[in-house]
């Protein structure tokens, strides 16, 4: 019992530093560099932001290929796997629920479900016949590296200088608990000593702020599982429940935090950018590393549930897409479904744990 309190107190102590984190050095250097790069918010979103915030799926995904001679090799995918529904749901519904509904761009949001979607095909085709070769992993890195190319090419039309901006919807004003505002100026005074202004300092800022996420979800990642052990939830349902939300705080911190800003966009182009991201990088890298490495001739994946998977990874971005291309918004009610579903894919996945 006094285990399982004291994760879970390293849990709560690690999403409250990952606010902090995110809020005030993060957003702030990436926003920076986005203007030197002169990105749009989709585009940043999709990519700057969507590789710092999943940086902790890919550490995951390399440790758990190289611990025991990479037999938790699907602990790693399943944690993706959940976090790419996590990405999704959670993300995009609970920034509509607090931002009041998110106006988007279209053809933005177009160009990345598409990728996304092939992003997915590509997984399916790899993990067909259960294993992985070297070729098959330098092809998700090359996938990617189309990807980035696309967003930069791919540009989303401009409107014309005489149109008018709509106006953002208006913010839920976030409740913070009392004496959270001096604890926070602390914390910010704290690690401003090591980072500097971020808006000037701004690519020391992103690079540490990158570092300092993974070793705040590496602490997140342990005590999560110590957590589930002392409660009794076996490894697979932690990797697709709670690992897989755990490692997903800073994206999902960040998306809300820009949500609010009215950047509802960015705050999708995130969501779905992070997605394209885990399964071309976080996937690909780790396993093209271990067959460099340790001169494997391929990597054995379990492709029994993978079918159910790609049809909640299939399903859930066409509903996503279904909500934001009609009109061309993601409102607060469709948000909280959103949510209700992420609550239905979590009830399955512990139903279908206990069966096991």
């Amino acid at each position: 019992m006094a285990e399982s309190l004291l994760s879970l107190l390293l849990i709560l102590a690690a999403v409250m530093l990952l606010a902090v984190l995110t809020d005030h050095f993060f957003i702030p250097s990436l926003d920076a560099i986005s203007r030197r790069l002169k990105l749009s918010d989709e585009v940043a979103g999709a990519s700057l932001m969507a590789m710092g915030s999943s940086a902790p799926e890919l550490a995951i995904a390399l440790m758990a290929l190289f611990t025991d001679g990479g037999t938790h090799s699907d602990v790693g995918i399943g944690a993706i796997v959940g976090s790419a529904v996590f990405n999704i749901l959670v993300i995009t519904g609970l920034s509509a629920v607090v931002a009041g509904g998110l106006r988007i761009h279209i053809f933005a949001i177009r160009r990345d479900i598409l990728s996304y979607l092939l992003a997915i095909v590509y997984l399916a085709a790899v993990f067909y016949d259960g294993r992985i070769s070297l070729p098959e992993a330098l092809l998700g890195l090359a996938g990617y590296g189309v990807y980035l190319a696309l967003l930069i090419v791919w540009k989303a039309p401009q409107p014309a200088a005489n149109t008018p901006a709509a106006p953002p919807p208006p913010a839920v004003e976030a409740r913070k608990l009392p004496g959270w505002h001096q604890l926070e100026a602390l914390l910010v005074a704290i690690l401003r000593r090591f980072t500097g202004a971020p808006e000037k300092n701004f690519a020391w800022t992103f690079l540490l702020s990158i570092v300092l996420i993974v070793a705040l979800s590496y602490i997140l990642v342990e005590a999560t599982i110590v957590f589930a052990a002392g409660i009794g939830i076996p490894p697979v349902i932690v990797a697709l429940t709670l690992l897989a939300a755990g490692t997903s705080a800073p994206d999902l911190i960040a998306s809300v935090d820009v949500a609010r800003e009215g950047r509802g966009g960015m705050a999708v182009a995130n969501a779905i950018g992070s997605n394209t991201f885990d399964l071309l990088i976080g996937l690909a890298l780790p396993w093209t590393v271990a067959l460099t490495l340790l001169g494997l001739h391929g990597i054995p994946v379990g492709s029994a549930d993978l079918w159910v998977s790609i049809g909640i990874l299939v399903a859930t971005t066409l509903i996503l897409a279904l909500f934001l291309i009609t009109k061309r918004e993601l409102s607060r009610r469709e948000g909280w479904i959103l949510l209700l579903l992420y609550g239905a894919f979590v009830l399955y996945t512990l139903l279908s744990g206990a069966a096991l």
